[in-house]
């Protein structure tokens, strides 16, 4: 089984509460990834201003950069700083899981072209352009809804894509979705958001906008926090936001977008990455093609991955 999973903030659990990467108590480690033979994950550094009272978040990107390659190089026998999807083959060829770095908040950059092209250096293929608190470069969903990308803003979308870095929209304005979908010519992705018509939640897509991913090759990531699911979710609760896609000609745009270490509340029965395989088997039971199965799990998001990012 190949599983590529777009979000995680086992990064930031690490840095707060200490641990590492092969065996802790949050929702992933190196340890339960195994069984899977072949995982790979983006891991995302994060911090917000309430959490770091003082610290420049600059700071806390560089820490947790620096904590992210500790861990590489306590754990290189299992997993492998990846930058490209051959990267990540190699990574699985050598029997190791492959871990890709992003940036949850450009604001962790300083919305910086300069330091977005640091990070570039330092390994970071994919960002997020906000995270809940409006920046330099756009509204989110949370504050300023209204405000689309500021001129800045679309100056550092156009460097992502001349560095090969994928635009991720999770977070987002409505406003600054579709000013993203008006720059970017090949696939970017929602790496953990879920379809609004189901749960009506603004950290959600569109149908309009889920459709906007489609047209571009991209992909959204199923977020397995409760209060982007519905009331009480279980497994079936996120068969139920799979299907709705599909419905919409998504076969090959969903991906996993977990929001391990991230999130408070889960659907029962999913209580971290071991219970993926749960998603799998429940649309198997559906009759749903294997082939599709195994595009949603990771083949759909390492298009992606293939395709942004080349070097």
């Amino acid at each position: 089984m190949r599983i590529f999973d777009g979000h995680c903030d086992t990064i930031l659990r690490c840095y707060t509460c200490g641990g590492g990467f092969l065996e802790n108590e949050g929702h992933l480690d190196l340890k339960r990834m195994a069984p899977y033979g072949h995982w790979a994950q983006f891991f995302a550094c994060f911090g917000e201003p309430e959490d770091f009272p003082g610290r420049p978040l600059g700071q806390v990107f560089r820490e947790e950069v620096a904590l992210f390659q500790r861990e590489m190089r306590a754990n290189a026998g299992l997993v492998v700083h990846c930058r490209t999807a051959q990267e990540a083959e190699e990574a699985w060829a050598a029997g190791k899981q492959a871990a890709f770095l992003s940036v949850e908040g450009a604001e962790l950059l300083g919305c910086s072209l300069e330091e977005l092209e640091r990070a570039y250096d330092l390994g970071v293929r994919a960002v997020n352009i906000t995270w809940n608190h409006v920046n330099a470069l756009s509204g989110t969903n949370v504050e300023s809804p209204e405000q689309g990308l500021t001129s800045l803003g679309r100056e550092f979308v156009k460097r992502m894509g001349e560095l090969g870095m994928l635009v991720d929209v999770s977070h987002l304005s409505d406003p600054g979705f579709w000013d993203v979908a008006e720059l970017v010519k090949g696939p970017f992705f929602a790496s953990h958001s879920n379809a609004r018509a189901l749960c009506p939640h603004k950290r959600n897509l569109t149908d309009e906008q889920f459709t906007a991913i489609i047209e571009h090759g991209g992909v959204a990531g199923l977020n397995m926090a409760a209060e982007f699911l519905g009331e009480d979710p279980t497994v079936d609760t996120v068969v139920a936001h799979v299907e709705h896609w599909f419905a919409l000609g998504g076969e090959k745009n969903v991906s996993l977008g977990g929001d391990w270490d991230g999130i408070s509340r889960w659907p029962r029965g999913i209580d971290g990455i071991q219970d993926v395989g749960k998603l799998a088997e429940a649309l198997l039971r559906l009759n749903y093609p294997e082939e599709r199965v195994n595009d949603l799990l990771g083949n759909n998001l390492m298009r992606v991955v293939r395709e942004v990012c080349t070097m």
